[in-house]
């Protein structure tokens, strides 16, 4: 065998070598973006669910504090943007709206111990505190796979990969803001 014959079997094999990476590693960040949007359509359904409860709760406090119309017409407002939302951002938005204004209206409620004794509204709201675990839950997973998925495309190979197939780093769902401030509640 000729020396030229060694260089380019060689050169063939390393060739195979990196195109079998390349593809490796493209296989494994499409497995972490898909896992990624599986997260957000955990999260998605979630918020989907608490959307759904929101009317029924509104209405139970409406029987009881029908005059409190401004603090339901705010959580009605966040709903209809929570259901709208279609990105991690305005999500983030509208859950942040909506957290504030649902405390809002269970403010209002303490002064309602009729409404607060109703067998429909403690169902309704031990119904809202489990689809909220569940929405936490579903957050917490969802950022740990764009963890994952983001940490992928920042590092060497897959950067190089992620960067010449297109891949673009996912957004966190991000604190709420407000988390870190008593909220201010209002009786309007």
């Amino acid at each position: 065998m000729s020396t030229s014959t060694i260089v380019l079997i060689v050169i063939g094999v390393l060739a195979i070598i990196i195109i079998a990476a390349f593809i490796k590693i493209y296989n494994e960040l499409t497995k972490e973006r898909i896992l990624v949007q599986e997260g957000a359509s955990g999260v998605g359904t979630c918020l989907q669910q608490r959307n759904d409860l929101i009317p029924n709760l509104v209405e139970t406090v409406k029987g009881y504090a029908g005059h409190e119309n401004k603090t339901l017409i705010e959580v009605t407002k966040w709903r209809n943007q929570s259901a709208g939302a279609t990105t991690v951002e305005e999500q983030n938005a509208a859950s942040a709206g909506l957290k504030q204004a649902l405390m809002n209206m269970l403010s209002i409620t303490e002064a309602y111990p009729e409404l607060k004794a109703n067998e429909n509204f403690q169902q309704l709201m031990g119904q809202l505190s489990q689809i909220e675990e569940r929405i936490n839950d579903a957050r917490r997973y969802y950022n740990g796979t764009v963890r994952e998925y983001n940490q992928s495309l920042a590092v060497f190979p897959k950067n190089i990969v992620g960067k010449s197939f297109g891949f673009e780093p996912a957004n966190f769902f991000a604190e709420d803001e407000a988390a870190n401030v008593a909220p201010k509640v209002s009786f309007q």
